[in-house]
């Protein structure tokens, strides 16, 4: 089957008004990914070789997600909403340039798998020349059912049309389907509207593939894989799939879920070799944790990067841009943003570290913060290998505190710190001898005359 070649056509058109939102429903995403994105995975890892997506008018926005998430796709655009396989015809042009395999498939289906696609595309490279996907919902009504004897698909069913021997039928309608390429046109050009909406419908191309005496089978396959996503409840029903389908692949790979169930994943994380993961960790997009890390509890990453053995958390934010070379330590309240911590430099708690550089080494004390925004610009602090941070310090960028330095506990410092020098920016003590005894009688001498 890989030498065949295949035309994925995925219908994205759909404005989704359920969704109670200005955002068309495939730009929704579920695991830091859009609806359209999953979809689009799925039909990589499946060998799709050529991509159409459908469109609505005016949604460069799904157009550019499209282009984003799989480059080269060709974009069309449905203008008339007038039905299923008017959308498939609106990409007349990607199958007119023929395909062994042609695929429709839902741009809001985010739940359908590679290996499902490798299915679809197996039963035609067996000789069938239009397959197309069943499930067996606990509820059937309203679906249309899929008349079939064996393997083969007799006919699809409309549920209002189904007599009661069809409606108990319990195999339904997924609506995904294949053709082969050569008889993909011949079949869609025959759907006509003769039906009470006027419209277009992809389901008819079964009883006109049977007419054209061609092979028509079904296949069965979980509710959840071709289920649509049409209200906010069912995008978070598609999320809670995602989420199980994550943690059971990262813990097959190896990494250590201490409390699967709240741990939140992203579809591109990426983990290496025996790293851990206590639990309530929310993990964002473009996140890579290598061997040997620990993330602990309640920690929250987004475009982070965490280097072999590191230690992170807990209750850490790491934002974009944040990278963690080997053995570096971010402790309990520690945010980091575009920023560099280089190998074994620690952070232990209460502290912020934005549009810097920390060098191997080197400890930061509770309570520091690099001051890298004036209000219009944001600057860089500049920390180096083995320097020693006092608590409760604001570095002022832009800064550099040079390798091996020390700055004392409490300073502001606003100026470049030589390599191995100490740095003392704060107010002089003083102390003024029986001051906190004396406020204490005045103010109990003001109490009683009140």
């Amino acid at each position: 089957m890989s030498a065949r070649t295949c035309l994925a056509i995925v219908l994205a058109a759909g404005e989704g008004t359920r969704m109670r939102s200005s955002r068309p429903k495939v730009l929704h995403a579920v695991a830091g990914q859009s609806l359209l994105g999953h979809v689009l995975a799925a039909l990589r890892a499946a060998g799709g070789s050529t991509t159409a997506v459908v469109v609505g008018p005016d949604r460069e926005d799904v157009a550019a997600e499209a282009r984003a998430e799989m480059p080269g796709a060709g974009i069309f655009v449905q203008r008339e909403r007038r039905g299923t396989a008017h959308a498939v015809l609106a990409a007349r042009a990607a199958l007119e340039q023929g395909a062994d395999d042609v695929l429709v498939i839902f741009g809001d289906t985010p739940l359908i798998k590679p290996q499902t696609l490798a299915k679809l595309r197996q039963a035609l490279a067996d000789g069938a020349n239009v397959a197309v996907l069943g499930f067996k919902p606990a509820d059937p009504t309203g679906y249309g059912r899929l008349v079939t004897k064996g393997a083969e698909l007799l006919a699809i069913v409309e549920h209002a049309d189904a007599t009661e021997a069809e409606r108990g039928i319990a195999l339904c309608n997924g609506g995904l389907m294949a053709f082969d390429g050569a008889h993909a046109l011949p079949i869609l050009d025959q759907i006509g509207n003769d039906n009470r909406k006027g419209e277009f419908y992809l389901t008819d191309a079964v009883a006109i593939a049977r007419k054209m005496s061609l092979r028509t089978v079904a296949l069965e396959v979980a509710e959840d894989e071709v289920s649509g996503i049409n209200t906010k409840a069912q995008l978070a029903e598609a999320e809670a799939v995602i989420q199980q389908r994550l943690r059971q692949a990262a813990m097959e790979a190896g990494v250590t879920l201490v409390a699967p169930e709240t741990v939140h994943l992203c579809a591109d994380t990426k983990f290496g070799k025996d790293v851990t993961v206590e639990p309530y960790v929310v993990i964002g997009t473009g996140v890579t944790i290598e061997d040997g890390a620990t993330i602990r509890s309640f920690s929250h990453l987004q475009g982070a990067h965490v280097g072999r053995n590191a230690i992170v958390g807990p209750y850490a934010r790491l934002r974009p841009g944040a990278r963690l070379e080997a053995d570096v330590h971010i402790g309990n309240f520690v945010e980091v943003k575009e920023a560099l911590i280089e190998q074994g430099a620690k952070a232990n708690h209460l502290t912020y570290l934005g549009d810097a550089r920390v060098g191997a080494g080197a400890n930061i004390g509770a309570g520091t913060i690099t001051c890298n925004y004036d209000g219009a610009a944001k600057h860089r602090t500049d920390i180096g290998a083995g320097a020693f941070i006092g608590s409760n310090s604001a570095l002022v960028a832009p800064v550099t505190i040079g390798d091996g330095a020390y700055v004392g506990s409490g300073s502001v410092i606003t100026a470049d710190v030589p390599a191995d020098a100490l740095a003392i920016g704060r107010g002089r003590q003083t102390v003024k001898e029986g001051w906190a005894k004396r406020l204490r009688d005045l103010k109990s001498l003001v109490k009683k005359k009140a």
